[in-house]
């Protein structure tokens, strides 16, 4: 026979049982000992359950699951040393869905971290800051504060199986507006890279010409000041006013910034773009719009089509003249810039964002897991692949540029000037279009972009506003709370307590002082940086006006505003006194909630 009902035990309560009354829902919780601490597999004061004393979830599954869906150690009621127990059932509540395969997770998360950022902006941020040089400031970076990061992050999704809004309510309640910082954050990604896979998707199907489009200086777009470097005509002669196909391409005809004086008169809708920018849009609701039953299945294209596609380009880039030329530059050491302090936080800022958290990805991918499933290799491989590959396409990109540099007979740094999406679609377009072959890469190429990854005519001015300011600051202060709420508030024994339920051993020494310290100091010092040493906002000749500053620290403060918001609206809504509110800060009070007792 099945009881549907709260069952209360206090410690000293010889009768042992009060019954509360009749519940039809719960919440998944853990089991508290009486100091506070949580009972853990092979604990004796905790009875194996078994038969008709024994305790189950009520729904057949093939996987381990957390405590919170009464998974894990089976659990009966203990005779004593319990401060309170309480036992919640319900028929509603199914077990988290689960990967397929281990390779689906795998894939995504790796997806998920390997993103255009690791295309274009690593290679970039090494050569200037000291080329060979920058590996150090930026493996010690990954190793104290990144790694142990990512590590976190999926060992909170795996453990407590929900998403980054409703896992506040097991780690501390009153920090619950992260995640509602965390949804902002991810909208406004949505905004910008969404934005420039429209734009690489207007490239790949204008690829399919006969002619690229970004070759040939006859087109209506086009001014008098075009030029092709690697024209034949011995009677022209490149200027300082000269301009590329490839350049004119991407500013006239794709953004179209021409039309658009600057961001206080954006200009009427690209109707081209804002067709690209809703087929993406599309394309990415179909992927996830059942969850990881099609996202995991989405992955073994999007995520492996990429490294295809660099290993192809490095192969063809290695075989170009002048290819070594860019290599050298890329991995020339310059020690001397170790000395400053700019190289330190673009290492410290490159590898945060190139691992991701903080964007609520790896607590949505991990909650996916099974409750046993091995998440620190899968922190360290992951993460290690994550660091290679943005090593490896430091290759790809600089060989082309050296090819670029050897066919214009100038130095390679004056072909690197350019970082971010202008890399891209301005000179990597270029190289391309000048190969053999040339439409084939092209399409590949651009298509590998789409991968890995605002329609009015001045919608580049938006993109580069929301670039420096709605995702940097913002989601670096947001995981800096994050660490500060799981270590200093939940606590490093309890979390530790926990990945030792799942995986069977407790993080070491060098864990658990990353996470408490190293990690809020690698944070902080990225914040401070930020404020100290604002970036100069500049798109093209177009240089952003002192209005645009505020505006962009709006946009941020926007984000992880919710932080602070939510507390004090929870310290007003608790009941009690405020003494008994504040208890409310931390979670120590939260009970073992068992799903369902069979009689």
């Amino acid at each position: 026979m099945e009881m549907k009902q709260s069952l209360t035990m206090d410690r000293g309560n010889e009768g042992g049982v009060k019954v509360k009354g009749e519940e039809s829902s719960q919440e998944n919780g853990r089991l508290m000992q009486a100091h506070g601490g949580m009972a853990e597999k092979g604990d004796p004061r905790v009875n194996s359950g078994g038969g008709s004393g024994g305790v189950s979830n009520g729904y057949p599954t093939s996987t381990a699951q957390s405590p919170r869906e009464g998974g894990g150690p089976p659990l009966g009621l203990p005779t004593g040393g319990l401060r309170t127990l309480v036992v919640q059932q319900t028929n509603l509540d199914r077990p988290r869905e689960t990967w397929s395969k281990k390779m689906d997770f795998l894939l995504s998360v790796i997806g998920y971290a390997v993103d255009l950022g690791n295309v274009w902006r690593f290679p970039y941020i090494c050569y200037q800051n000291g080329g060979g040089a920058f590996l150090l400031p930026y493996m010690l970076m990954a190793v104290f504060g990144g790694v142990p990061l990512f590590y976190m992050e999926l060992a909170l999704g795996q453990f407590h199986r929900s998403g980054c809004i409703s896992i506040w309510k097991h780690i501390c309640p009153i920090f619950k507006g992260i995640g509602f910082a965390i949804c902002i954050i991810a909208l406004y990604i949505a905004f910008y890279y969404n934005t420039i896979m429209a734009w690489a998707l207007y490239y790949f199907l204008a690829s399919f010409q006969p002619t690229l489009p970004w070759t040939t200086c006859t087109n209506p777009w086009n001014t008098n000041h075009c030029l092709r470097y690697l024209s034949t005509d011995s009677n022209l002669t490149w200027t300082n006013t000269s301009t590329s196909p490839a350049e004119e391409f991407y500013t006239r005809q794709v953004l179209q910034v021409h039309l658009s004086p600057g961001l206080h008169a954006l200009g009427s809708v690209s109707w081209q773009l804002a067709l690209c920018l809703l087929l993406i849009f599309t394309v990415v609701y179909f992927s996830i719009w059942k969850g990881v039953k099609t996202s995991g299945k989405v992955v073994w294209v999007t995520a492996t089509f990429p490294y295809l596609v660099l290993l192809v380009l490095l192969i063809r880039g290695a075989t170009l003249p002048g290819a070594w030329r860019g290599v050298v530059f890329y991995l020339k050491p310059d020690w001397g810039k170790l000395l400053s302090t700019t190289v330190w936080i673009d290492a410290a800022a490159q590898i945060f964002f190139s691992l991701g958290p903080g964007f609520g990805v790896l607590l949505a991918f991990a909650s996916y897991n099974p409750f046993h499933n091995n998440c620190y290799r899968d922190a360290l491989v992951t993460s290690s692949v994550n660091c290679l590959t943005s090593f490896l396409s430091g290759f790809v990109i600089f060989t082309v540029l050296g090819y670029m540099a050897e066919m214009r007979q100038v130095g390679v740094e004056t072909v690197a000037k350019d970082a971010g999406p202008s890399l891209l679609f301005i000179i990597y377009a270029e190289a391309i279009a000048n190969m053999p072959a040339a439409t084939f890469f092209a399409i590949i190429f651009f298509l590998m972009i789409i991968m890995l990854g605002l329609d009015s005519t001045g919608g580049a001015f938006v993109v580069k506003l929301f670039e420096e300011y709605a995702t940097g600051p913002a989601v670096i202060t947001v995981v800096f709370l994050e660490v500060i709420a799981v270590s200093w508030f939940y606590g490093t024994s309890r979390f530790c307590s926990d990945v030792h339920m799942m995986l069977g051993f407790s993080p070491g020494l060098f864990w658990k002082v990353c996470w408490v310290a190293i990690c809020p100091i690698f944070l902080l010092f990225i914040i401070v940086s930020f404020l100290a040493f604002p970036p100069e906002v500049k798109l093209f000749d177009y240089l952003y006006p002192p209005w645009t500053t505020v505006l962009g620290y709006c946009i941020g403060v926007s984000s992880f505003i919710c932080v602070p918001a939510y507390m004090v609206y929870h310290l007003l809504t608790t009941k009690g006194t405020f003494k008994q509110r504040r208890k409310c800060i931390h979670s120590l009070n939260v009970n073992v909630l068992i799903s369902k007792i069979n009689v």
